[in-house]
């Protein structure tokens, strides 16, 4: 299968680093012209002088109203929209205030909400369009460590899908993305502490971490960022046209439904 999305502009957010650039990366290799997005001006020039070509960048940050508005002002419209940015945060119900709630929801929806209705227009006036929500496993597998990664996760295949259903007939998909544990710079900085006092290789320590806390992993292993990435890149090609309000796993087969 040959994914061509030349002529075809991609906004990726949260995309410095971690599954985010893998994205970037792999729809530049497609042939997008890829905009690159954090909110360091200088991890964002690092993104694209590795991304490399006709890639360029925004600097901004997009949990605030202030920091969408700037991205939307230098970047008007969008054939690909990915919304990638979030974080996450382990911590016990009781002790998540009402501040942490509001980070995780600031930060891993309402930038997929405001994308939505910055962009979506536009898509659907020239009749192409794909818009990606990137949430997880944990949107179905809550985590009991953290609660609240996971209610904001759910959240973003629950938008996915009525994006979808609202974008009917136009010719612009919608789908949420959900990886399972994937071995990022974050995920590598959580598990840094074990490998350091271990000497043992990240992706070891990391597969022991899938096995203790996500055991229904098939793979028993955590996904590369590429892994992920590769998903990605294919729903966002004219590839994937029938697949839309769809929550595509790369999972590992974490999540036990059939």
């Amino acid at each position: 299968m040959n994914i061509d999305l030349t002529g075809k502009t991609a906004i990726v957010t949260g995309s410095t680093e971690g599954i985010g650039f893998a994205i970037a990366t792999g729809l530049a290799n497609a042939g997008a012209t890829v905009v690159v997005n954090g909110r360091a001006s200088a991890k964002v020039d690092a993104a694209v002088e590795r991304i490399g070509g006709s890639a360029r960048g925004v600097a901004a940050d997009l949990g605030t109203i202030e920091g969408h508005d700037a991205l939307v002002a230098a970047e008007p419209e969008a054939d690909i929209v990915v919304s990638n940015l979030g974080i996450f945060q382990p911590a016990d119900f009781f002790d998540t205030d009402d501040a942490v709630w509001e980070r995780h929801w600031q930060i891993n929806v309402m930038p997929g909400v405001r994308l939505a209705r910055a962009y979506l227009p536009g898509m659907e006036a020239k009749g192409w369009g794909r818009f990606l929500l990137l949430a997880s496993e944990s949107a179905f597998n809550i985590p009991v460590e953290m609660i609240h990664y996971g209610v904001t996760k759910t959240a973003d295949v629950a938008l996915a899908r009525g994006l979808a259903k609202r974008m009917a007939g136009t010719g612009v998909t919608v789908n949420s993305v959900l990886p399972g544990p994937t071995l990022s710079e974050g995920v590598a900085a959580m598990l840094e502490g074990e490998r350091a006092s271990s000497g043992r290789p990240i992706e070891d320590v990391a597969a022991d971490f899938v096995t203790s806390h996500r055991s229904s992993s098939i793979i028993r292993r955590a996904a590369t960022v590429e892994e992920v990435a590769n998903m990605v890149v294919y729903l966002a090609s004219p590839h994937a046209s029938a697949t839309t309000g769809a929550s595509v796993r790369v999972d590992g087969g974490v999540i036990e439904t059939l």
